[in-house]
């Protein structure tokens, strides 16, 4: 049985609910993400959850009654070291301006924080972003993405579509 983790960036939670499927449209596939984040098979970042409540809406409301197994801390102390390396790496790495580093170390951005947990915990990241494909030293990128440096941290990142197939959950 695969006991993969996944930990959810917050726009595969976001683009779904204003894209895809809404709450009132697709409520199976809201069930079964609730089941597998009461199960634990979904972690959710503490600052994840936050930017999801900074909306009052049917995406934060669904989140308040699913019960999440595994929230995880931003603060416990392997995490928190791992991120000042995340950050080290953006800031030192040739193939970024310094606006990539200022954007991740912002308090309310979990880039970074996604990367450091995922690492520490041996988590799958969920999210819709897409590598650079042009990321060079020549032409620096002034935005960081999470599968470019989560790469170099050895953390494996898939979108939503994959979560879906490992866990089963239909349309």
């Amino acid at each position: 049985m695969n006991s993969e983790i996944f930990l959810i960036d917050a726009n595969s939670f976001i683009t779904p609910y204003k894209l895809f499927y809404s709450c009132e449209l697709a409520p199976r596939f809201w069930s079964q993400m609730g089941i597998h984040i009461k199960s634990g098979r979904i972690a959710i970042l503490d600052v994840v959850k936050d930017e999801i409540y900074t909306n009052k809406d049917a995406l934060s409301d669904w989140l308040d009654t699913v019960g999440i197994s595994k929230i995880i801390d931003r603060r416990k102390q392997p995490i928190i070291s791992r991120y000042s390396e995340v950050l080290h790496h953006v800031q030192e790495n040739p193939c970024y301006k310094d606006t990539a580093l200022n954007e991740w170390a912002k308090k309310s951005v979990a880039d970074a924080w996604l990367i450091a947990a995922a690492s520490v915990y041996n988590y799958t990241i969920i999210t819709f972003e897409t590598p650079n494909k042009g990321l060079n030293a020549n032409s620096q990128s002034k935005r960081a993405k999470i599968p470019d440096v989560a790469g170099c941290f050895g953390v494996k990142v898939q979108n939503l579509y994959y979560m879906m197939k490992q866990l089963n959950i239909k349309l």
